[in-house]
């Protein structure tokens, strides 16, 4: 199954590790230098056409990605149990 983050763009469910919000986690440092680290590495995507409210942490094969989305985390978490999906 596949959750719609925004910007006609989807992920696998089964690769989330989690669902974050920006403004209640920004306020660690941990995060935020694990957020510049990722940018760095190129593992961020953002589908965000405005400022991000939410981060998806999701690992596929391996590989680490960051999506940066403009939906909410409450609004994502709607998504996953509408679908019947919340088992994260």
């Amino acid at each position: 199954m596949y959750l719609p983050i925004g910007g006609d763009m989807a992920v696998r469910t089964s690769s989330i590790i989690g669902i974050f919000d920006l403004d209640n986690t920004t306020i660690s440092r941990h995060t935020r230098k694990f957020l510049e680290l990722a940018e760095r590495e190129g593992q961020v995507v953002s589908v965000a056409e405005d400022l991000p409210k939410a981060f998806i942490l999701t690992a596929e094969y391996g590989i680490p990605r960051v999506y940066l989305t403009q939906l909410s985390a409450a609004t994502l978490e709607k998504r996953l149990e509408s679908e019947g999906l919340r088992q994260l």
